[in-house]
């Protein structure tokens, strides 16, 4: 059973809620050499198409497995798996985030099931430009505002920050670090991770702040109105 097949409990690739998707396979909507060819066909290979709908956000999900089956046709292993409706698990981007940093990420997100290279390197750039936000410009690599930043992050995110470097490869592949928006090789996961490790600075250095003043503004409406001096 695929990631995304009817009673699979999962993150909706719409909303990101974690649902039981509600369906029933499409049991007829399967294709492989034997069912055109008959004996003929030397292969076992097919495809299988899942059919779903998410009870919290009512989409439909569609997603294609690619299946071998056994030599009875009727048991299979799932090989992949990919979305078609929507093309890609949606990522949201809190929106607190400045829009050039969330229009980057977003097109790193949606071409991730397309071209892990492109969504890397639309990441590595949406990284510099965190980084140039919180004042990392004058650094002239990307792994010269990694290094810089470190200590002015909480451990448990310079950790994460810094590992981009590692599972990167920066030094087998210096392109990365000198021109970051470059289209070059990846290293499995590369791509994933540095979309993780910005939900990681988004709500370090967007979320967080925002929420700290608006809880401090509702404290001093409440002490203003108490007749006491608000905080500074």
């Amino acid at each position: 059973m695929g990631v995304y097949s009817p009673g699979s409990t999962v993150a909706c690739p719409h909303c990101q809620v974690t649902v039981q998707l509600i369906g029933e396979r499409l049991k007829g909507i399967v294709l492989t050499p034997h069912h055109i060819l008959g004996e003929a066909a030397a292969s076992r290979d097919g495809y299988r198409l899942d059919s779903s709908v998410c009870p919290n956000c009512r989409q439909v999900v569609l997603a294609i497995e690619k299946v071998t089956f056994a030599e009875d046709r009727e048991a299979y292993d799932v090989v992949w798996e990919r979305l078609i409706v929507p093309p890609a698990a949606e990522r949201r981007v809190p929106p607190e985030v400045p829009v050039h940093i969330a229009k980057d990420y977003r097109e790193a997100s949606q071409v991730l099931p397309a071209s892990a290279k492109a969504s890397a390197a639309l990441s590595r750039r949406c990284l510099q430009a965190v980084l140039r936000e919180q004042g990392y410009a004058r650094q002239n690599t990307l792994s010269e505002q990694i290094e810089a930043v470190l200590p002015d992050l909480p451990t448990y995110i310079a950790e994460q920050v810094d590992a981009i470097r590692v599972i990167g490869n920066f030094a087998a592949h210096p392109i990365k670090n000198s021109r970051s928006g470059e289209i070059v090789e990846v290293e499995p996961g590369e791509a994933e991770w540095n979309l993780d490790v910005l939900d990681l600075l988004f709500d370090f250095y967007f979320v967080g702040p925002a929420r700290a003043e608006a809880k401090r503004d509702a404290l001093n409406t409440k002490l203003i109105e108490a007749g006491k001096s608000p905080m500074r």
